[in-house]
């Protein structure tokens, strides 16, 4: 394939294209994709979450404002690049699970010192509509850095590290109807820092890590609610985790995340994609900088990107907000 690459100045943000040609257009391949600077963050912040309602971006907890357990919810609007402040988290934590359903955006777990220490129980829901929170019932036992993704109307909690600082393969769902918790099968692989996503009302897990930052897997299972079971799909090409993850055009994104080098603090740039239909991942243009701690969002075309460090361990906070989108 022939790979070409431009930067472009573009009202003031960077574009990055790769790989394009007339007859791949409107599909996904090898190499592709396109980065822009799309705005500026109006504080350091990393280890956080987001989620979309309504074409707005709303980014949650994270390390900010001198806290390990910041409650900030922040508002973003693509369309403008403006933020602004709405009602705090009933309790901030950072390395939270956070997912969207129903024009609501749902909270879960998350630490409240560094490193990885004092997780909580947390679940709450937050109406960007009334910009109110109600707190619900707790997920069975704290946890920081679960994966938590929506899925057939139904929310899925999965992985995490506990109180000891173990990561756990335990797997919870919650039935907003009734307003209760049941237990699921779990991972084959107890991990965190995971990715997590649905397609098609089926649970993607993907990478994560099952000690240290750099004890990464390339795993990657599919859960069916429809028979309680997982089913082990192709692996990652890089084993990552602290990635961020996100359901775009029917294809599971895993940007970024640690620790691409510990003795250079280096993180990963590599942005690849799951095709679910077809059992395969691909890899798609790389981030411009390398990020982890961060999230991902969609609004209309494109994927963004917010919060995150371009260093492992919290060094070198990026304030940038950066957009990717296919052709």
């Amino acid at each position: 394939m022939n790979i070409r690459a431009n930067s472009i100045l573009v009202a003031g943000a960077l574009f990055v294209a790769i790989g394009f040609s007339p007859a791949s257009y409107g599909q996904a391949t090898e190499s592709q994709g396109i980065w822009a600077v799309a705005g500026t963050m109006t504080t350091d912040r990393t280890e956080v979450a987001s989620a979309e309602v309504n074409g707005k971006l709303y980014v949650l907890g994270g390390s900010a404002l001198g806290r390990e357990d910041s409650p900030l919810n922040q508002e973003f609007d693509p369309a403008t690049g403006r933020w602004r402040d709405r009602a705090p988290m009933p309790r901030g934590a950072s390395h939270v699970g956070v997912a969207a359903m129903n024009g609501k955006i749902y909270v879960a777990g998350g630490f409240t010192a560094n490193t990885h220490k004092n997780p909580l129980d947390q679940f709450a829901e937050y109406d960007p509509a009334t910009d109110k929170w109600r707190v619900l019932a707790p997920i069975a036992a704290p946890l920081g850095a679960v994966g938590l993704v929506a899925a057939g109307g139904k929310l899925h909690v999965v992985g995490g590290r506990d109180p000891q600082t173990k990561t756990v393969a335990t797997h919870q769902i919650y039935d907003p109807a009734s307003g209760k918790w049941s237990m699921a099968a779990p991972l084959s692989v107890a991990r965190d820092h995971l990715g997590v996503a649905s397609v098609g009302g089926r649970v993607y897990v993907f990478g994560g890590r099952t000690a240290a930052a750099v004890d990464n897997v390339a795993l990657t299972e599919m859960y069916d609610p429809a028979t309680d079971s997982w089913k082990t799909m192709t692996p990652m090409p890089t084993a990552r985790s602290a990635g961020a993850p996100v359901e775009y055009r029917g294809l599971i994104l895993w940007v970024g995340g640690e620790c691409q080098n510990p003795q250079t603090h280096a993180t990963f740039t590599e942005n690849e994609a799951y095709d679910p239909k077809a059992n395969r991942w691909m890899t798609l243009a790389k981030h411009p900088t390398g990020l982890h701690g961060h999230s991902a969002s969609v609004v209309g075309g494109s994927v963004y990107f917010t919060g995150g460090t371009s260093g492992c361990g919290g060094i070198d906070p990026n304030k940038s907000v950066y957009s990717f989108r296919l052709p």
